[in-house]
This record gives C-alpha cells, sequence and structure tokens, in this order.
C-alpha cells in the first residue's frame, strides 16, 4: 500500500509511519515542522528506501502539488495539539485543524478520490457535553454524542472547535463530492516516547526527571484513560483497512485503564522510584472532570489492546530519561 500521513513528523504520525513502514508500505510522511521534530529518530527512518518526506504546510493549497497522487491510505493527522498552544497560538491551532482539513478535503476529492481518507479528531471534540450533561452523560462515551462548545470566550476551545469543524467537512465533502471511503478516528489520551512535553505524562515525568519536592499537581481529580502509542497505532492501521468503518467514527484508546491524575502521577512515582510530598492545586478552567472512550466498535474490529499502564509508562519515562 501507499500511504500518506500529514503531520507524520509529529507523535503518533510517526510512530504511525514506523509502524507502517516495518510492514512493508510505501510511506510519504508530510510536515512542516511547525511542532513536528527532525530529529534523529526522523532521520533514522527516513534511511528506508520506503518511506519519503514532503515538506508540506496543509493550510497552503499550492504546496498540495508536492504530494502527487496515487495514494491507498491518506492519514490526516496535522494540527497543533498540547493545552498551552490552545492558549498561547489558538488561531494558529483553529487555522491548522480547520483550513488544513478543508484543503485536504479538496486535494483528495480532486486527486485521489480513490483511496481512502481518515481524520485524526480527538476526545475534545465532545469534552463540552461532559459539564452540560453533568451525571447523565454517558461514561465510558460512545461515538454518537452531540458536540458542542463549553465557551466560545475561553481559548482552550480552539483545539476542540477545530477538530468538530474537521469532522463536519468530512462528512459534507463526503456527501457533496461522493466519497465512500473515509473514516473519522478520536484519539483519547495517547501517550508514549517521543510526544513532546506539552501533555501531562511527560511533564510528569520532566518534573521527576528533575527531582520536583513537594510535586504539585493542577487538578489531581479529574480522570483519564490513556492508550500506549504502539496499541494506538494498530488500532488506527485496522480501522483504515476494514470496509466497515467506511463513514464510521471510531473511538480509539482504552476503557478498562481509567485512572485519577493523582493516582497516574504515584504510578509514575513507582515507576521511577521517586516518593516526594504530593501538593494538589485546582484543575484549569475548562477541564474535563472525567474521561473514558466506549471502544465497543474498536473491539467488534477484533482489537484488543496489549500494553498495560505501567509497562506502557516505564517504556515512557526510559525513553525521556534517555533523550534528555
Amino acid at each position: 500500500m501507499k500511504a500518506l500521513i500529514t503531520g507524520g513528523a509529529g507523535f503518533v504520525g510517526f510512530h504511525l509511519a514506523k509502524h507502517l513502514s516495518r510492514q512493508g508500505h510505501t510511506v510519504v510522511i508530510a510536515d512542516n515542522f511547525q511542532r513536528g521534530k527532525k530529529d534523529g529518530e526522523l532521520q533514522q527512518l527516513l534511511k528506508q528506501k520506503n518511506v519519503k518526506l514532503a515538506t508540506v504546510d496543509v493550510t497552503k493549497e499550492e504546496d498540495f502539488s508536492k504530494l502527487g497522487d496515487g495514494y491507498d491510505w491518506v492519514f490526516h493527522f496535522a494540527a497543533i495539539n498540547g493545552t498551552g498552544n490552545f492558549y498561547r497560538i489558538p488561531d494558529k491551532v483553529l487555522k491548522v485543524g480547520a483550513v488544513g482539513t478543508i484543503n485536504i478535503l479538496e486535494w483528495f476529492a480532486e486527486k485521489n478520490s480513490k483511496g481512502k481518507l481518515m481524520l485524526a479528531s480527538s476526545s475534545e471534540a465532545y469534552a463540552g457535553m461532559v459539564k452540560l450533561l453533568g451525571r447523565k452523560f454517558p461514561i465510558p462515551t460512545p461515538e454518537g454524542v452531540p458536540l458542542v462548545i463549553e465557551d466560545p470566550s475561553n481559548a482552550r476551545w480552539s483545539y476542540a472547535a477545530s477538530k468538530i469543524l474537521g469532522e463536519v467537512a468530512m462528512f459534507s465533502y463526503a456527501k457533496a463530492r461522493n466519497l465512500g471511503r473515509f473514516a473519522v478516528i478520536r484519539y483519547h489520551n495517547i501517550y508514549g516516547p517521543r510526544m513532546g512535553n506539552e501533555h501531562v505524562i511527560p511533564q510528569f515525568i520532566q518534573r521527576i526527571i528533575d527531582r520536583e519536592d513537594p510535586f504539585t499537581i493542577h487538578g489531581g481529580k479529574p480522570t483519564r484513560a490513556f492508550c500506549y502509542v504502539d496499541d494506538a497505532v494498530r488500532a488506527t492501521q485496522l480501522v483504515m483497512e476494514r470496509d466497515e468503518t467506511n463513514g464510521q467514527i471510531v473511538h480509539i484508546g482504552r476503557s478498562d485503564q481509567e485512572i485519577r491524575i493523582s493516582e497516574l502521577a504515584k504510578e509514575l512515582f513507582k515507576v521511577t522510584g521517586f516518593s516526594p510530598k504530593v501538593r494538589l492545586e485546582e484543575a484549569p478552567a475548562g477541564s474535563a472532570a472525567r474521561r473514558c472512550p466506549d471502544v465497543s466498535k474498536l473491539a467488534k474490529l477484533g482489537f484488543r489492546p496489549e500494553v498495560p499502564l505501567t509497562e506502557g509508562l516505564k517504556r515512557t519515562y526510559e525513553w525521556y530519561r534517555d533523550n534528555q
């Protein structure tokens, strides 16, 4: 198969590119390196004969001429993630998520409509419903919940808004341009090596490496269900390969490892042999109190996760420790 991965130098995109290349697929990584890194691991991957790099900014229509056509699989992962970025550069978060998705859809419909297109969305897309429905909000959460923006004046919602627009755009273009082969996946707290420094697990790890004591946790009570990146990329490929996912939204993550953020820190303390005093602070405004996906659709495809939380945290810690 010939696969294109936009945002392929980023976290999940890179791991997916490596996974597909090992299977012998031809992989084109498209990235502008606003967030993706030209590090040693990417350079090593690019030495493989079946992996190519295209320097592409998905917000610029003219850049798509660099990609060519004939792709069997198109994974649209290009995005600006990380809660800090939602506040610092919400304009760029929206532009990449909204304009970039429209551009990839225009290009796909005109140049590559015989392949299959996948949009990587996020659990952030439905985060606003948690507060709106309160105790009536279903957890584990299925794909069919409504998507809302809780507070448009809070820049934190820039990312969620871009993902909501992206999902609507996928279905709208599919209807208008007769695109039958597409799927939307929503990632739920994927973690692992090389995920940057803007998420809770790598931030905790860095502070453990720095021996921060007392150890401050902003929002210890909220829960998340974490999924190791190797499991996530296997699930992603499965959704792409299977015809029954065409026109579907599929949650990717785990429903069996929901954990409080305070307990997550304790698991990392165990893995690293660190025993600091803990100081709990309030969570940032807009943070979801609880998040756990219903992965029934994924399970029906035959997917079973393989990496337990403790092992995944160990692998992630060791990578960050060794890549200071």
